[in-house]
């Protein structure tokens, strides 16, 4: 039987040998098309088989083909990283030299009222707060002289610092009088908290354990900064004074002078400067640590309350007169002023802003929140250039604001609520919430780019 199976291929190569010889070997082509007349199914079937060595050949086809495929893929994920990793070290130049401004203001949804979260412990109205850098938990502050540590997921508790009595012997450390004014580092490791009693207390953040206090001051502590990346802490005060301090190693470093009145705030980012709210004396300052030298920006009418800085280059004040403004370093005279920013309140003829009580940005963004008592937070959208501030919505919150800080992610707001003021007693709003208010900030899915 095995011979009788492998008769007709012998057959079929005498033929093509034949066929061969006969017309040449270029025409081995045209002796297959010759022959196919003559193929039974069987021979077809037959001819489906591949030699071995034809078999090494089509796989091998296959495996370069396969590794051609492989090669582009990597050159294609290298080319994405590649670009991926000069994006990157862009955003990272534009940030040290201040000019990032990411656009994510026409992203933010309305947030329902409904999600808003209120987180109630303070008996007293809040001054003050600060998120942790992993966005985590929150301290706040108020005028009752506590400082409470809250778990942002959950809402709860995590620690209480009470209230000193004072005079009294071998209690906890603590405020004894308002606080005015909270920090952390940016590695998260150290907060700090200043008092109308001229102190400052440094905290273990984590533990809340008391570490060490600075005294210096000579009046009521207004405003704290940490330089990111350091333990380099500054601090101001209503005795008009700009204080350096090394947190890590407990101790002083310089003070410097120049406002003219009682200092409202501070804030700082990476470089070793700060900027300052001059309160009353009508003046923006940036302090030029190394140097000891400072910078004077004018523009505001009122009392300059709120300080916080865009990026290294812009920052947003805010002042009882009721404006809102943009500066950048380069210029001495604001590049946006939004006059009236929460509007106007009193008696017709006799109107006056709404006191812009509290500020914040969202760092590297186009992204502002500001604060007042018209019941309600205002987001804004810096324009380009930082030349122009456009409302985007209002966020109501009954009461003063006298707190505002962004989630380093930027997917919430914190807002520290209180019935007053945070430096005074000048109204009072009996219907307000002592409270810490978590406002979720979603953001509206990007329409796919082309080629997506």
């Amino acid at each position: 039987s095995s011979r009788l199976g492998s008769t007709p291929s012998i057959l079929k190569r005498r033929r093509r040998d034949q066929f061969s010889s006969t017309f040449g070997r270029e025409s081995s082509e045209e002796a297959e098309s010759y022959l196919a007349p003559r193929r039974t199914e069987e021979e077809e079937e037959e001819e489906l088989e591949e030699t071995a060595q034809e078999k090494k050949l089509r796989l091998a086809k296959v495996y370069l083909e396969q590794l051609r495929q492989q090669e582009e893929e990597k050159a294609e994920a290298r080319e994405f990283e590649e670009d991926q990793v000069a994006g990157r070290l862009k955003e990272d130049v534009l940030e040290q030299r201040g000019r990032l401004q990411k656009s994510v203001a026409k992203e933010i949804q309305v947030p329902d009222l409904a999600d808003i979260r209120i987180l109630r412990g303070h008996q007293l109205s809040i001054t003050c707060l600060v998120v942790t850098p992993d966005d985590l938990a929150i301290f706040s502050a108020a005028k009752d002289c506590t400082i409470i540590k809250w778990s942002v997921e959950s809402g709860r508790k995590l620690h209480v610092i009470p209230r000193a009595k004072k005079g009294a012997e071998g209690q906890p450390p603590g405020h004894s009088t308002h606080v005015l004014c909270m920090a952390i580092s940016s590695d998260g490791k150290y907060l700090a908290s200043g008092d109308r009693s001229k102190l400052i207390l440094i905290w273990e953040a984590q533990s809340c354990q008391h570490l060490y206090t600075f005294t210096g001051h000579r009046d009521a502590v207004s405003g704290l900064a940490f330089r990111r990346g350091t333990h380099q802490l500054y601090s101001t005060s209503h005795d008009r004074s700009v204080k350096v301090w090394n947190v890590a190693e407990n101790s002083y470093v310089e003070t410097l002078f120049g406002h003219q009145d009682a200092v409202a705030a501070l804030d700082a980012l990476s470089r070793e400067c700060c900027v300052t709210a001059g309160g009353r004396d009508g003046t923006v300052r940036v302090w030029k640590i190394p140097e000891e030298s400072q910078l004077v920006f004018y523009g505001h009418q009122g009392s300059i309350d709120s300080i916080q800085l865009i990026n290294e280059e812009h920052m947003v004040s805010g002042a009882d007169d009721g404006s809102v403004a943009l500066w950048g370093l380069s210029k001495k005279r604001p590049l946006a002023l939004q006059r009236e920013a929460h509007g106007l309140r009193g008696e017709p003829g006799l109107e006056q802003p709404f006191w812009v009580s509290a500020v914040a940005a969202l760092l590297n963004t186009d992204l502002v929140a500001t604060g007042s008592h018209n019941n309600s937070v205002r987001l804004w959208q810096c324009g380009e250039g930082f030349r122009q501030l456009d409302l985007l919505y209002d966020i109501p919150l009954v009461g003063f604001i006298n707190s505002l800080k962004f989630s380093s992610a930027g997917d919430f707001l914190v807002a520290g609520v209180g019935q007053e003021h945070r430096l005074g007693r000048w109204w009072r709003i009996k219907e307000a919430r002592n409270s810490v208010c978590i406002i979720p900030l979603r953001r509206a899915p990007r329409p796919p780019t082309a080629g997506s």
